[in-house]
């Protein structure tokens, strides 16, 4: 399909957009956290807000059909990726962030794709190149430079941190791997809407058993960023990111998603008063550039 100088415009232009909302989640948490609220309250909030849009998507992409066979255990399947992919990547990252700053953390947790390569590679046997080798060897050392400096500066709560952000990253990662059979099987709109309603109950089921905060106990600054972090940070990006890789192609989108970490700082330094120092800036710039060789060495694919 012939691509526009305009249309590829503006493929980008939603990409960014979309990446600058997503980055935006990790510095909302972190205000939120200011008002004393518990990642799982704050998680079970997001989740609140989204689920509505996730239940009116599944309905209406109910009747698509993929022309595919669909079995009952692809709908068990469904429910664990859910589990995993949504629900547990996503208490962990907002774990993570009640340690570490949120530059950090999306430093950290843009090494899924290594993640990925490396899990397709021990449970798939796919072959890793030399050159992905060494673009996952440049990542870790950028998250070596940014992680090292930050523990020095900020102690040993940066480790505890840094380790719930990289099981995010890590269950994210298996997500991805396992979910990319059952996506052709029931289409990305329908599979995206029910595996996030299963991290939606997951998530009620958690904070009933383990929260002792009340619903309608926290001040209203928290509810306002639960809904955008819900609606602007969550709904509104996953639809942009993916009309963005339609139109400019997932390896061009593997450019444009550099974007996140820079966007992340610069969010938590006006929003948050967070600072790098010049060697973890330094240390973000090589995470970047190896996740771009990472995305964008892969076999040539018509699209």
């Amino acid at each position: 399909m012939k691509q526009t100088t305009k249309t590829f415009i503006y493929g980008i232009a939603l990409g960014i957009l979309g990446i600058v909302l997503f980055s935006s989640k990790a510095v909302m948490v972190k205000l939120a956290y200011q008002y004393k609220v518990h990642a799982i309250s704050i998680l079970l909030l997001r989740m609140l807000f989204s689920l509505p849009f996730y239940i009116i998507i599944a309905y209406l992409y109910r009747n698509q059909n993929t022309g595919t066979t669909v079995k009952n255990k692809d709908y068990a399947w469904i429910v664990f990726f859910g589990f995993v992919g949504y629900y547990l990547a996503s208490y962990f990252d907002f774990v993570g962030l009640t340690y570490i700053k949120a530059s950090l953390e999306r430093i950290i947790l843009f090494l899924y794709p290594t993640v990925v390569i490396l899990l397709n590679r021990f449970f798939l046997k796919q072959p890793i190149t030399k050159i992905q080798m060494g673009a996952i060897a440049l990542t870790y050392l950028g998250i070596v430079i940014a992680f090292w400096h930050e523990v020095a500066m900020s102690g040993n709560d940066t480790y505890i941190g840094g380790f719930f952000i990289l099981l995010s990253a890590i269950t994210y990662a298996s997500y991805l791997v396992g979910s990319g059979w059952l996506i052709p099987k029931f289409g990305v709109m329908k599979f995206t809407a029910y595996a996030m309603i299963i991290s939606c109950v997951c998530v009620f089921v958690h904070y009933s058993i383990m929260s002792h905060d009340d619903l309608f106990g926290f001040s209203w600054e928290v509810y306002v960023l639960g809904f955008l972090i819900a609606v602007f940070a969550t709904v509104i990006p996953s639809f942009l990111v993916s009309a963005s890789i339609k139109m400019i192609s997932s390896s061009n989108f593997a450019i444009v998603a550099g974007v996140g970490p820079i966007s992340t700082i610069i969010l938590a330094s006006v929003f948050l008063s967070e600072k790098l120092t010049i060697l973890q800036f330094f240390g973000a710039l090589v995470v970047i550039a190896g996740i771009m060789l990472v995305s964008l060495n892969k076999p040539k694919v018509k699209e």
